[in-house]
């Protein structure tokens, strides 16, 4: 399977937005008004950068780095990268395209010249834990935090 990493296209948003959606309900993880949020394609790709997977037939998976500035960094420092909101689709589960979106975000990251980049993850979300922790990201307790009662999330960590 041939595929590449790229910056989501405006005609693309839409597909990207319900993939994310899709990758989330998957396993039960969309709660509440967060399927809108997983929708906003368009406005990430805007206040963030929008990246995906995808192959000939289309998309395979996305994720959205947040650089400093990005209203859509939840526990980022300025002097570290983060990422959110990494989707695969159910066509591409199993290929290793969620930790080849991991390591795209982790060379964005070395590219600026930053020497940590940090995610939140649900506590539930396991099958993205074990890439993360493959990887070398390191839980970091101290910025857990909970966005609605609920939800709690996990904070990790990769130094570079």
């Amino acid at each position: 399977m041939t595929w590449e990493i790229r910056r989501a296209q405006p005609d693309e948003y839409d597909a990207v937005g319900e993939l994310t959606v899709e990758a989330y309900s998957h396993d039960g993880f969309v709660r509440g008004e967060y399927a809108m949020t997983l929708r906003a394609a368009a406005d990430r790709a805007v206040q963030a950068e929008l990246w995906v997977a995808a192959d000939a037939d289309g998309l395979l998976g996305t994720v959205t780095y947040c650089p400093a500035g990005s209203p859509y960094r939840e526990i980022g420092l300025d002097d570290e990268g983060e990422f959110r909101m990494l989707g695969v689709a159910g066509r591409a589960r199993g290929l290793g395209i969620g930790t080849a979106l991991t390591e795209h975000c982790i060379e964005q990251t070395r590219s600026r010249g930053l020497p940590r980049i940090v995610l939140s993850s649900a506590v539930y979300m396991k099958t993205a834990h074990r890439i993360y922790e493959r990887l070398g990201f390191e839980r970091l307790p101290e910025r857990d935090w909970s966005p609605v009662a609920g939800i709690d999330l996990y904070a990790f960590s990769l130094a570079l």
